[in-house]
């Protein structure tokens, strides 16, 4: 039987093949669309290359899932314990931790050391350490990789959001999803290479995210994410009006198509090209969009597992909604949770977070492996930076850059193993330091990409998703079989 990886290369060589064929007999995005209705098996895989000609390594992954926990989860609530700083509880922080360190609302104010809220729990065979209010992460410790030595460069969120979506400060840039989906495609025809999905929780306060999070930035539009809506109906005017059937919802795009190809011949803008596409996608959404939010077909054991039924906006709906986005062919999938700015009462807030977030995730997990989809598939967990180990207010923490905490799990990950650590009272991240472009660098290794190599060429430079800094693939999170991928000839 054939593994991932060398089914991968072979299923790529093939659309080299047909993407030779298909330029060199002129074929048109336009007379595409239309063998679309007739040999929706070749416009499908037309549809899902991406601008790079082939891997440069073998790729261990198809597909990102990223659980992104908005508003900055504690680690020390979470998946870094740090007995000393229990130990110096409402002691003053020595000040040769934070002389001359950014710090947000805390700033002027007497630092005291604020201790861990809840115990943690050695749990599975490798024994990780997990705050026991995460029980159901804990029951897949031996499925994850703990990273405790992140550190970011904004200590505010938005801008904290867009350097670890985009590895830059700078707004206006391409996010990761639309990088991956740029690079490679989708693996689908009826919907959108990466899909974004968001909650609200009644943990911490809800901080807005900007779409601009997930934006295409200078990429042509058509790789932008795309927001299903987490409850109702997942994309408005999905059905057509009372009187109008597919058959003139077709003609319709079909006279609006050649318009817009009447144009491109005239200015040869690229985002006509993108509009056509877009338009395409659309219709076929109409299509396919009521069978996945369909989950008739979803044995009571999942709704069980994930503790929804689906369709109610929880974060739990939307881990499930991104597993059958994942069957489907989506690329990159982001899920929010926007429920972790807990500058206050924090024990008491991560125990409704912790509620709102727990089961799904490992529910992801465990759905994922039982379907023979984990080992291709990798799962992200964390939010744009860490909290303080001083506390605000007397029973809160403030932002905090200097170190926070992820966890990976699926395809070439290094299950039941931790990557760094932050000093004794988990301030700053000390060994093996973690940049977000460094993880960006990860997801595209996996994906079979050099993050060196995807670039695009904006104002006369050649920009990529990692930028010029240096940046490292994080080998020390990958399973054995993953450090020792091959470059492809």
């Amino acid at each position: 039987m054939k593994s991932f990886a060398e089914t991968a290369v072979e299923t790529r060589q093939r659309e080299l093949d047909r993407r030779t064929f298909l330029a060199g007999a002129g074929t048109s995005i336009g007379s595409l669309a239309f063998a679309s209705m007739f040999a929706p098996e070749i416009a499908g895989a037309e549809a899902s290359f991406g601008k790079l000609p082939a891997p440069d390594f073998v790729p261990r992954i198809r597909r990102v899932i990223h659980l992104y926990m908005a508003g900055g989860p504690s680690h020390l609530e979470t998946l870094d314990f740090k007995p000393k700083l229990r130990e110096m509880h409402n002691k003053p922080m020595p000040e040769s931790f934070t002389k001359g360190k950014q710090i947000a609302q805390l700033q002027g104010q007497k630092l005291k050391a604020f201790a861990p809220q809840h115990d943690f729990h050695r749990y599975g065979e490798s024994g990780q350490s997990i705050c026991s209010r995460f029980p159901h992460i804990g029951s897949v410790a031996d499925d994850i990789c703990i990273i405790r030595s992140m550190k970011s460069e904004q200590i505010n969120h938005d801008p904290a959001h867009t350097v670890f979506n985009t590895g830059t400060t700078i707004p206006g840039r391409p996010s990761m999803g639309a990088w991956v989906t740029y690079g490679l495609g989708a693996e689908t025809n009826d919907l959108p290479g990466f899909v974004v999905l968001s909650s609200i929780g009644r943990g911490g306060q809800s901080q807005p995210i900007a779409a601009r999070q997930w934006h295409s930035g200078f990429l042509p539009s058509r790789y932008q994410g795309v927001e299903l809506r987490s409850k109702g109906d997942p994309v408005l005017y999905v059905k057509n009006p009372p009187g109008i059937d597919r058959e003139t919802q077709r003609d319709t795009i079909d006279l609006v198509q050649a318009f817009n190809r009447l144009h491109d011949r005239t200015v040869r803008d690229p985002e006509i090209e993108a509009r056509i596409s877009q338009y395409e996608m659309a219709f076929r959404m109409q299509a396919s969009v009521p069978s996945l939010t369909d989950l008739s077909d979803e044995p009571q054991h999942v709704f069980d597992l994930y503790g929804t039924k689906g369709g109610d906006g929880s974060f739990a709906s939307n881990c499930l909604m991104a597993r059958r986005l994942a069957e489907r062919g989506v690329r990159f999938v982001q899920v929010y949770h926007r429920g972790w700015d807990h500058h206050g009462n924090i024990k008491r807030s991560i125990d409704i977070t912790a509620k709102e977030v727990d089961r799904a995730t490992a529910a992801l997990i465990k759905d994922l492996e039982q379907r023979g989809m984990l080992e291709d598939t990798l799962v992200l967990w964390g939010g744009e930076f860490g909290r303080t180990p001083m506390s605000q207010g007397g029973s809160g923490r403030d932002h905090h850059i200097a170190g926070y905490a992820y966890f990976a799990a699926g395809g070439g990950i290094a299950g039941g193993t931790s990557y760094g650590n932050t000093d004794e009272l988990g301030y700053d991240s000390v060994e093996n330091i973690v940049h977000p472009r460094d993880l960006h660098a990860t997801i595209l290794y996996l994906l079979g990409i050099d993050h060196r190599k995807l670039s695009f060429k904006f104002q006369g430079l050649d920009l990529r998703l990692t930028g010029v800094e240096e940046t490292h693939v994080l080998d020390g999170i990958l399973a054995a079989d993953a450090k020792s991928n091959g470059r492809l000839s």
